[in-house]
């Protein structure tokens, strides 16, 4: 196999191509738009015959970098193609996907920054009848499953045209995947919408690459090695090593968890292949079979692809979904991920290794593209929650490498942070101030999914693009890990000291844990980012939650506390934490709510908005919620079960928990105390959790506590 030249560039070549450093397409010529144009009228008048491009969104329009496809568009106006928008069309026909004709190169498809099931439904599988991404905050203005029906329509109105998905939805789909709405494993989204490509993952690298081959002439069919791609193939590729995915993690015997930085030779394990498996074979379509032992560390691992469990057995076996969504998350550090595949019927998803990250450089030509930062001017005077909330707030980094179980940022975003530089950040606040109408000097946030992991990362580089670990900071902050806050605490300073600038405030997700390493970063944000209150999130006080959360344990959350008083008190502020907390998550039982209730009371929180967990497409406590299985470990059928609040009764219960102080919620919180056999907790007492009733109601709690809550 030495004599076959690898697929995809390795992660140790310097010479990536900047996204932004492509010979531009001959259409350049037309300038930059003042919007991206969403109607004929508004192309006529940029004198445009037709778009290059068209995206489709199920977001409304917004010109501003928090947007996915106003950044996706700008890129691409950028390398000199004609980009228009078809936002939140009618989807019942396919005449709204034809009113700015026919485009030349492609459609790009996305449900927009949110899920489009996410968008329209509660946890509790409630309709909303609310939108924050509409004007007016209407609901109902995006279908479900909405990339596969978008596609649908953008092939009814010009079926020769190639059609491109990507985006949240899209990247959290990508394979075979538990959806929660239906209680059903569906296909995935590249099967059910019958797109040409899927693009996962932050897009850029892979978007222009496709807009600028496609340019050229190449079919989409032939757009086979793209990182962070997948697309639908009969029959496998040639000369690819191809590897069982129960030979890297067998469902069998749990094993003891390795070191994360190096491949480790697992013919050392009683349920490795016998020596007579250990001749290769290749089949008629030239697919390699070598046994793992001969492979664990000569594999080339650009050339080797995993095959998942299909479709048709992860529907029918919740032990091997478990083992899919393992696999696929261990193969997600750009450096050494390989490619996967997972059979549909009679054909195959093959997903390419996930895109490398954006250097500093491109991320921030990509922020500083001229956005108007502003609504289409078509829904002036309509207010839009999504634009309200981050029109004054400063992106400056991408990605997590907290791990954290119930989030997709990482499946997203990836694990290794993108920064912008700080002069890009100010720059990008000094436009705001300048040119952004009602700007009245108050920065609302200055952070991005994790506020605090700006420049933080790996210290050595061989490390980072080896490593396997789920989590940087679980269940410890790894002893690679940089989390030097000063050039944040610098970056602050600078920002508030702006002429204009009244005030910068962090409203982010902080990582406390990673905080209280530099203390001097936690008295910059507390006395002069924080409005009165800050919000951070333990999520949850009980180890063994945590643990299948991913999350650290309780007491980084009083050592946090401990600093963010002092601070507070020095600065002559009286300012307060506002905790977040999950109920309902994988892992949970009811004595750990009933713990995380006392602890609420014994701290005299009373929450006013608590959230049930949400089992989002691909996430990995999703895998746990479905699987009843812990998929952070090896798996089995005699493996750990995981206890999971599935019925509607358990799930409320849950979080009237959290709100034990309402009325409202004492009932069924007596009556769950009482089957408990936890009598002690009712009373008026500082340390019992609700009140007496004035007249005990008789039940047989506890066959129903047992019966409800525990079967």
């Amino acid at each position: 196999m030495s004599s076959v030249k690898p697929k995809f560039k390795s992660r140790k070549t310097s010479n990536l191509q900047n996204i932004f450093a492509y010979e531009k397409y001959w259409a350049e010529c037309y300038g930059v738009s003042e919007y991206l144009p969403h109607s004929m009228a508004e192309m006529e008048a940029l004198g445009w015959d037709s778009c290059d491009v068209i995206l489709v969104t199920g977001d409304a329009y917004v010109d501003h970098p928090s947007f996915g496809m106003a950044l996706i568009g700008r890129l691409l106006e950028s390398q000199g193609f004609r980009v228009g928008i078809i936002d939140q069309p009618d989807w019942q026909t396919c005449e709204p996907f034809k009113i700015l004709g026919k485009p030349n190169l492609f459609f790009g498809v996305t449900a927009g920054n949110m899920d489009s099931m996410i968008n329209r439904y509660t946890a509790d599988r409630k309709l909303r009848h609310d939108d924050a991404y509409t004007p007016d905050d209407v609901g109902g203005k995006r279908p479900d499953h909405a990339v596969a029906v978008y596609t649908q329509r953008c092939k009814e109105a010009w079926s020769d045209i190639p059609v491109v998905i990507g985006g949240i939805e899209a990247s959290l789909r990508r394979i075979a995947h538990y959806d929660y709405w239906s209680d059903k494993v569906k296909r995935s989204v590249l099967v059910d919408s019958k797109a040409d490509l899927l693009v996962f993952g932050n897009g850029e690298r892979q978007i222009t690459e496709i807009a600028h081959r496609l340019s050229r002439g190449e079919n989409i069919n032939k757009l086979d090695n793209i990182r962070g791609t997948a697309y639908m193939v009969k029959h496998q590729q040639k000369n690819w090593m191809e590897i069982d995915s129960s030979r890297i993690d067998r469902p069998g015997k749990v094993d003891a968890v390795v070191s994360p930085y190096k491949m480790v030779d697992q013919t050392s394990c009683s349920d490795a292949p016998s020596s007579g498996d250990s001749q290769q074979t290749e089949d008629e379509d030239g697919i390699i079979a070598i046994p793992l032992k001969n492979i664990v560390k000569s594999l080339d691992r650009e050339r080797s692809v995993i095959r998942l469990p299909s479709y048709e057995r992860v529907i029918s076996d919740a032990v091997l979904y478990a083992h899919a969504s393992r696999i696929l998350h261990l193969e997600t550090n750009p450096g050494n991920a390989r490619a996967l595949v997972q059979r549909h019927g009679g054909r195959d998803v093959w997903l390419n290794p996930p895109p490398y990250p954006l250097t500093t450089e491109e991320l921030d030509q990509l922020f500083e593209l001229p956005y108007k930062r502003l609504p289409h001017f078509d829904y002036k005077g309509k207010k839009m929650p999504a634009y309200e909330m981050i029109r004054f707030s400063i992106n400056i980094m991408r990605g997590c490498f907290g791990g954290c179980t119930f989030c997709s940022i990482t499946e997203h975003e990836g694990r290794v942070i993108q920064n912008r530089s700080e002069d890009s950040i100010i720059r990008e606040i000094e436009e705001i101030r300048d040119n952004v109408p009602e700007f009245k000097g108050y920065i609302s946030d200055l952070g991005g999914p994790t506020a605090n992991m700006w420049r933080l990362a790996c210290d050595d580089k061989e490390i980072e693009s080896v490593c396997r670990r789920l989590s940087c900071v679980y269940p410890k902050i790894c002893s690679h890990m940089n989390t030097d806050h000063g050039p944040l605490t610098h970056l602050y300073q600078r920002a508030r000291k702006l002429p204009g600038i009244k005030k910068v405030f962090v409203a982010s997700g902080l990582r406390y844990d990673l905080a209280v390493r530099s203390p001097e970063y936690v008295k910059e944000l507390v006395t002069h980012h924080v409005g009165g209150y800050l919000k951070i999130a333990p999520e949850h006080t009980e180890e063994g939650t945590l643990s299948k959360m991913m999350k650290p344990k309780i007491d980084s959350y009083y050592e946090f506390k401990q600093m963010f008083e002092k601070f507070s008190k020095e600065a002559g502020k009286e300012q307060y934490l506002i905790p977040y907390f999950i109920a309902a998550h994988p892992g949970t039982t009811i004595e750990e709510m009933v713990n995380l209730a006392l602890w609420l009371k014994e701290n005299k929180f009373r929450l006013d908005q608590v959230q049930n967990f949400y089992p989002s497409p691909m996430a990995t406590a999703t895998a746990m919620y479905y699987s009843e299985r812990n998929p952070l470990k090896k798996l089995s059928y005699k493996s750990e079960k995981v206890f999971t609040a599935k019925g509607e009764k358990v799930r409320r219960l849950h979080k009237a928990l959290l709100r034990y102080h309402d009325p409202k919620n004492w009932p069924l919180i007596r009556e769950t105390l009482r089957g408990m056999g936890r009598n002690d907790l009712i009373g008026d007492g500082d340390k019992q959790l609700v009140p007496a009733e004035e007249k005990r109601k008789s039940s047989s709690s506890k066959r129903s506590y047992k019966r409800s809550y525990k079967s």
